[in-house]
């Protein structure tokens, strides 16, 4: 599985690669793909890792599991491949992006660019099987994000964390709110998007951050 992970992360998190829970993690996502069918490909599970090294994130952005259909995850976080119907939650970010920094809403919903601008893209499980949400929760990868969640905090400075939804909040204990910024909003799923994610503005609140902190500002 390692394989595809780029080397400056493989450096970074080689103290957690020999850890015993991601060696049984290892085991059985390689089964998993071997005898399933599991998303994103497999030479995508660290997308969000190999479109952004540690020293370029300047937002990072929560989920929780991959789209568990035919072709639409890709290793981002609420990213969809393109050509692929926009998710209900990934459309509603799509609204506000409009409101907030009148940017019309984009045919398609692939967030590469994004990540290749330092937003990282990260969910909390990195796999599952298909058709089968949830299926490869607590396997580890959860152990293994938030470690990750705490090596951004403790190597970086000035981040903005987009934490969306309940799940996404928890993690607030793992950042260290002195060096870097939270901003919380209910999820942008249809059920919880009105409860406060509409007209939240944390595009133009991450830019204004950024911008100050002598950062370039993401081009949505």
């Amino acid at each position: 599985m390692l394989k595809t992970l780029n080397t400056d992360w493989k450096l970074i998190l080689k103290d957690e690669f020999i850890q015993p829970y991601f060696k049984d993690l290892d085991v059985f996502v390689n089964n998993s793909y071997a005898n399933n069918q599991c998303f994103p490909p497999k030479e995508q599970i660290f997308n969000a890792f190999n479109s952004c090294n540690l020293k370029d994130i300047k937002v990072v952005i929560l989920g929780q599991d991959p789209y568990h259909n035919f072709n639409q995850a890709n290793g981002l976080c609420f990213s969809v491949n393109n050509n692929e119907k926009l998710p209900p939650s990934l459309k509603n970010i799509f609204k506000e992006l409009e409101t907030d920094v009148n940017k019309p809403i984009p045919k398609q919903g692939n967030l590469q660019n994004w990540a290749n601008q330092g937003v990282f893209l990260l969910n909390a499980t990195l796999t599952v099987e298909a058709h089968k949400a949830g299926s490869h929760q607590n396997k580890g990868w959860e152990t293994f994000t938030d470690q990750v969640i705490k090596t951004i905090s403790t190597n970086s400075k000035n981040v903005v964390f987009l934490l969306w939804g309940s799940f996404a909040k928890k993690k607030t204990k793992l950042i260290d709110t002195s060096k870097h910024i939270i901003f919380t909003a209910p999820h942008p799923s249809p059920l919880s998007s009105y409860r406060g994610w509409f007209g939240s503005k944390h595009f133009s609140k991450t830019n204004e951050i950024l911008i100050k902190n002598e950062k370039t500002a993401i081009d949505w």
